[in-house]
């Protein structure tokens, strides 16, 4: 599946979902005081910023330490984010991402997994893997991906006032749907990717 610049930014913001983790974020921005909410979120969108580059640039290097194939991570990318999918489309009460401590967040939970999480790490390096050379449109895509996440981060209280906590569940579920399509897609592409290989 070839990746342009636009596809590229929309799995990301698929996969980090930040409309249908508003009641998740929500949750573990509980304990902030309201002064402090925009600063935290933008700080923790920035560490998820880092952290996807800073995979841009060396994920390659950390695949070659690891002897992993670039099927073997195509492939391994689609089911981490068939699961997640998966728990979007048929949440446990625990959420999508498990139980959230209690205290001001700190690169734990909103910057990683919420934000840069496995699926999204595998996503990023899936892309400068399939074409390398196009590293700074990668770059673009996370950025655009997370800043389009902080701004709608920062407005979630006004967002899930709008549209409401069944519309905001509905929106998460469509969101897993799709992103259930892009992880077959990768799974598949992988699978197609080593059988050439052989």
């Amino acid at each position: 599946m070839e990746q342009t610049f636009f596809t590229a930014f929309v799995t990301l913001f698929l996969i980090v979902d930040p409309v249908g983790s508003i009641p998740a974020l929500s949750a573990a921005l509980k304990n902030v005081q309201p002064r402090r909410k925009n600063f935290v979120i933008t700080r923790e969108c920035f560490f998820a910023l880092l952290i996807l580059t800073l995979f841009a640039f060396f994920g390659q290097n950390f695949m070659a330490v690891l002897g992993l194939s670039k099927e073997a991570l195509t492939i391994g990318g689609g089911l981490v984010l068939l699961i997640i999918a998966l728990r979007m489309l048929f949440p446990s009460r625990a959420g999508i991402y498990g139980d959230i401590e209690d205290g001001e967040p700190y690169i734990f939970p909103i910057a990683i997994p919420m934000l840069a999480g496995p699926s999204a790490l595998t996503t990023v390096m899936l892309m400068v893997s399939s074409d390398p050379s196009k590293i700074y449109t990668w770059i673009g895509a996370i950025t655009l991906a997370m800043v389009s996440s902080a701004l709608i981060i920062i407005s979630g209280d006004a967002i899930q006032r709008l549209l409401g906590k069944k519309a905001t569940v509905a929106f998460e579920r469509l969101m897993g749907l799709i992103l259930v399509v892009l992880a077959v897609q990768m799974f598949l592409s992988g699978i197609a990717d080593y059988v050439h290989s052989l």
